[in-house]
C-alpha cells in the first residue's frame, strides 16, 4: 500500500509545527489516512523537527493511534460489566458475523475496523456500540445490520438515517 505523502504535506502546511502540536497533527494525519504509516511518521518528524523515535513513541503510546491499517469506519463495542450483562457480547458476535472479521481486525474492503473495549463511559445506555464517535445505545443484535448500512453507502451517515 503506497502512502500519499502529499496529503501529509497538505496537513502539515496548515499546522503549527511546534512540538506541542504533535498529537493533534498525528490525529489529523490518521483521520486522512486511517492509520499512521511509517512514511507519514517520518514526514511528520522531518517537518516538525522532532526525532522520529519521539514521534513513534507518541504514536504507539496512545490508544487513539493505530500503526496498522484500519478501516474507514471504526466500530467499538463496549464489553464493560453493565454492557456485558445487557448483551454486549451478542452485539459483538453479530458484528463479527456481519462484517466477517474478528475483534481487532479490519474488513477485507477496508471499510470497517472492529474493536471490543472495556468501557465507553455510558453504562446507563448499555449495551453500546460506537461508530466513528457516534454512540448507539440500548443496542440489540437485530439493530446492528441496520446501523451498519448507514455507513456502507456514501461512507458517512446521512441526516435522514439518524435513528
Amino acid at each position: 500500500m503506497t502512502v500519499d505523502l502529499n496529503k501529509v504535506d497538505e496537513i502539515l502546511s496548515k499546522k503549527d509545527l511546534r512540538h506541542e502540536s504533535l498529537i493533534h497533527t498525528l490525529l489529523d494525519v490518521q483521520d486522512e489516512l486511517f492509520y499512521l504509516p511509517r512514511e507519514a511518521l517520518e514526514r511528520v518528524s522531518e517537518r516538525m523537527k522532532i526525532p522520529l523515535v519521539q514521534v513513534v513513541q507518541v504514536a504507539s503510546f496512545y490508544k487513539a493511534f493505530s500503526l496498522e491499517p484500519r478501516g474507514k469506519h471504526l466500530v467499538r463495542v463496549c464489553l464493560g460489566t453493565a454492557c456485558h450483562v445487557r448483551g454486549g457480547e451478542r452485539i459483538l458476535d453479530q458484528l463479527k458475523r456481519i462484517l466477517e472479521v474478528e475483534s481487532g481486525g479490519t474488513t477485507r474492503d477496508n471499510l470497517f475496523s472492529l474493536e471490543a473495549v472495556n468501557c465507553l463511559g455510558c453504562c446507563a445506555s448499555g449495551p453500546v456500540m460506537v461508530i466513528d464517535g457516534k454512540y448507539y445505545g440500548m443496542m440489540a443484535a437485530n439493530k446492528v445490520e441496520r446501523v451498519l448500512k448507514k455507513f456502507k453507502g456514501n461512507g458517512k451517515e446521512s441526516i435522514d438515517d439518524k435513528s
